[in-house]
């Protein structure tokens, strides 16, 4: 029989009104869990469809349509419970939820209309719920929204050219965060950015960049209806590319890989497209606030000015640094012995997209891992020294190869994979770390086997993949890495659940984590098929809990090592 959440949910998306929608919780919802799951449901399948219309474009300008509509219809059912159910532990939770998707429709269709839902949805958790577990998110979310609240356009500052060994990075540089949308095309082959309410400075105004002897022949930036900018690449023996979003600057950065045959170029390098200076050292960054100038100033000539007389130097001298400790064999990795530390790190929300991975009712992993990868993410940018990049911030399909990509390309010192696990048997449960290495007992064999079945990869691959875990020179400092993530968790998640199993530290052939040329490791951080892990699983506090866990064993990690000087957070 059809459940009344479910009648509601279909009344609802229907098109019925908010004052309809309230009769309709009085006449057929049975509690607020029922609704609530019903419509998690129903928003589900919504960031599906959202998800294929983002992948294949949306035209600027053409009119969202019905797929926005029935967002904004589910937004109304989030809010409709909260009225009906005021005291519910899912009202928090249904506002949180509602004011997402209006954020990330209006990131992706850039109707004010949905900006404004948001920060008032966002508005309301903060005055009803204060005591929520969510309320330390909100400020972030509420600062981006307003700071594109179309009052004035992102400024585009610069562009950038970076030669990598297998692709070439190109960086923009806007003044704060801009809504685009990437779209790549054949006849002739060709990558294009669409920026809403966005200009570009004096210099690039319908300027062509030409770079020469790569996969990008140049970069064309012209001035579109709406306050819109295009910035589109011709493109030469282009392979797979990927975009991706920085903060402090806000940085939007597409890398290219070559195609196979493509020409190759000389070492790593930075070539400034526009004149100006490189992005600031993270260490300058946390020194000093970034001017507030949309760049005009940067393209002109500044004259030289003496430097002053020096002043003896009367500070203390800084303490030397400690060595690092050894590892938990008792002996001293080559990452030791040379003094390396850990500064940036790449953060893997598992699955995403078309890959939902495990699923139970009102739990989808590839939903929640990103949730705590977010968290994580809020973390560890407290710490000093630290930068942190997400290989994915909704709900997009990347593939297994790519996250490892990204992460080499990042130059990342440490890679972390979030998941969470599943199993036939519903009284397993718990939590587990692994690290890279051939599998040594069948329970782990079966684990790679469901994680690694988004893989690409064809058996003729099997001898290079065998190759490159056989001789992955970063195994000791993976199991370390790993140890001290399972230790952490075990300490954390102790405290909320007397009854988690530790399930221990393990290896296994994860191909996420083949060819990661840093330390490395995946978490499965419960077991979504066992009824009291899952019931954890549904709440923000233990979602939080996770989060702390991990990141307390990232930093126990990197406290083992030699403190690091901050990289530049250029990724």
């Amino acid at each position: 029989m059809r459940s009344f959440g479910s009648a509601l949910v279909a009344l609802l998306v229907a098109g019925a009104g908010a004052s309809d929608a309230s009769l309709a919780f009085r006449a057929a919802a049975q509690n607020a869990e029922t609704v609530y799951t019903d419509v998690l449901g129903r928003e589900r399948i919504l960031r599906r469809e959202l998800d294929v219309a983002s992948h294949r474009g949306t035209q600027a300008g053409e009119p969202p349509g019905m797929l926005l509509d029935r967002v904004r219809t589910t937004v109304g059912a989030y809010e409709a419970l909260v009225r009906e159910f005021p005291k519910s532990g899912y009202s928090d939770n249904a506002l949180w939820q509602g004011a997402l998707l209006s954020a990330d429709a209006f990131w992706q269709f850039g109707e004010s209309h949905d900006r404004t839902t948001a920060v008032r949805l966002f508005g309301l958790l903060k005055s009803q719920y204060p005591a929520s577990s969510l309320i330390p998110r909100v400020a972030g979310h509420v600062s981006r929204l307003t700071a594109a609240d179309g009052s004035a356009p992102a400024v585009l500052r610069a562009i950038r050219r970076e030669a990598l060994p297998d692709a070439l990075r190109i960086t923009l540089e806007f003044q704060r965060e801009a809504i685009f949308h990437e779209e790549r095309v054949d006849g002739p082959p060709r990558m294009f950015l669409d920026l809403r309410n966005t200009q570009a400075v004096e210099a690039l105004k319908d300027a062509t960049i030409a770079f020469p002897d790569d996969v990008v022949r140049q970069a064309r930036i012209g001035r579109q209806q709406d306050s819109r900018t295009r910035v589109e690449f011709d493109l030469q023996s282009a392979g797979r590319h990927s975009v991706y979003s920085l903060y402090n600057p806000y940085r939007i950065v597409i890398d290219f890989e070559r195609a196979a045959g493509a020409r190759e170029v000389g070492a790593p390098r930075e070539v400034g497209v526009v004149p100006g200076p490189p992005p600031p050292k993270a260490s300058a960054r946390l020194a000093e606030a970034r001017s507030a100038s949309e760049g005009g100033s940067r393209t002109g000539t500044t004259a030289t000015k003496e430097p002053p007389p020096a002043q003896p130097d009367t500070t203390a001298p800084p303490a030397p640094p400690s060595s690092a400790a050894a590892n938990r064999r008792g002996g001293f990795s080559l990452s030791r012995q040379l003094g390396l530390g850990i500064s940036r790190i790449v953060i893997d929300p598992g699955h995403g997209g078309y890959d939902p991975g495990a699923q139970v009712r009102g739990l989808n992993e590839a939903e929640l891992v990103l949730d705590i990868a977010l968290r994580l993410e809020q973390l560890l940018t407290r710490e000093p020294g630290v930068a942190v990049v997400l290989t994915r911030r909704t709900n997009a399909y990347v593939s297994l190869e790519q996250r490892t990509a990204i992460a080499n390309r990042a130059a990342a010192d440490l890679f972390l994979s979030i998941h969470a696990n599943a199993s036939a048997n519903a009284s397993v449960r718990g939590f587990e770390t692994y690290f890279l290495n051939f599998a040594p007992n069948p329970e782990a064999e079966a684990i790679a086997a469901r994680e690694n079945a988004g893989s690409s990869k064809t058996m003729g691959s099997l001898p290079d993949i065998v190759k490159a875990i056989a001789l992955n020179n970063k195994i000791d400092e993976s199991r370390d890495f790993a140890s001290m993530l399972q230790q952490s968790m075990h300490a954390q998640l102790r405290k909320v659940d007397r009854t988690a199993r530790n399930l221990g530290v393990k290896q296994a052939p994860f191909m996420v984590l083949v060819g990661a040329t840093m330390p490395s490791a995946l978490v499965e951080v419960s077991f979504l098929t066992h009824r009291q892990d899952a019931t954890l699983l549904r709440t923000t506090n233990y979602r939080q809990q996770i989060a702390e866990a991990l990141a307390g064993g990232i930093l126990k990690y990197q406290q083992s090592l030699k403190a690091a000087a901050p990289k530049v957070a250029v990724q």
